[in-house]
């Protein structure tokens, strides 16, 4: 499954950029300068998700993808329920 107007060349460039995410997010997890409860975890994981899903458009891997659609899938309904939670917090206050 290749994309026309991916050079197979960057798309592999753009899943190793979204590696490089995945391991700058969890580096700042450990370290304890982004939190686990925080929006921009939860961005920065979908941004990796995106990267990793496109650089699989070259030589692509039905279960990786499906681990990427997963943390997409699961990094949006955690960014909507921390705007809504958000919303709410502001409401009460």
């Amino acid at each position: 499954m290749q994309f026309i107007f991916f050079n197979p060349a960057w798309a592999e460039i753009i899943g190793v950029a979204g590696f490089a995410l995945y391991v700058v997010n969890y580096s700042l997890l450990t370290t304890r300068v982004l939190s686990g409860d925080s929006i921009a975890y939860f961005a920065i994981n979908l941004s990796a998700a995106s990267l990793v899903l496109i650089g699989l458009s070259t030589n692509f891997n039905l279960a990786a993808a499906l681990i990427q659609l997963f943390f997409i899938g699961m990094s949006i309904l955690a960014i909507v329920l921390r705007m809504i939670r958000r919303g709410q917090a502001r409401r009460l206050a």
